[in-house]
This record gives structure tokens, sequence and C-alpha cells, in this order.
């Protein structure tokens, strides 16, 4: 999947970029399902040893911000050091999140 990125130019004041800053559009429109038949703890980083933020429940969707290596983690869609942000200071592995892809689909952390 490719991901499109806009460079804004703007104070960041009123909602815009400031110059430099990297706006995904893609990845913040795009939802991912999590595994069927699984609820997924979310992290607050990207590992098992990481504080539980709350659990995801059946067949949730999520947004994935960004990705992060980390932990290697086995799910239903196979082993993976990938782990999805999903928001601040949330974390889940890609091993339970259905994005079609083995490699990252969002830009890295």
């Amino acid at each position: 999947m490719s991901v499109d990125q806009v460079t804004g130019i703007g104070d960041g004041e009123d909602g815009t970029a400031s110059a430099g800053e990297t706006i995904t559009a893609t990845a913040a429109l795009r939802s991912y399902p999590v595994a069927p038949g699984y609820r997924l703890n979310v992290r607050s980083g990207p590992g098992t040893g990481y504080s539980l933020v709350r659990v995801l429940s059946e067949g949730a969707k999520v947004a994935i911000n960004c990705q992060s290596p980390g932990q290697w983690v086995s799910g239903p869609y196979g082993t993976s050091n990938i782990w999805d942000n999903i928001g601040s200071g949330q974390y889940v592995s890609d091993a339970y999140i259905r994005t079609g892809s083995d490699g990252y689909v969002a830009p890295r952390c």
C-alpha cells in the first residue's frame, strides 16, 4: 500500500502543519480489523511488558497512526515485531491486525 504524504506550511496554531511537519493522509483514514474471535490487549508501548491500557472488543477496527519495531509476537497473522500505534500511548501487535501486509503499512513512529 502506498502512503501519501503532504508537507504543509503554516504556524501550527490553527490546526495547519508547521513548516517541515509531515501529515500522513491515507494512514489516518484507513481502518484495519482485529483478527476475528480475539479481544486484543492495548499496551502503553511496543511489547507485552508494557502496561495494559485497555482491551479491544471482538470485531473492533483500528486506525494505525504509525508503526514501531518492538517485541516479537505470534498471532493469527504470523509472527511480527511490528507494533501499531492506535492512539497516544496505545500499541497493539500487528500480528493480530489484518493489514494485508507482512511489513509496514504506515510511517514509523
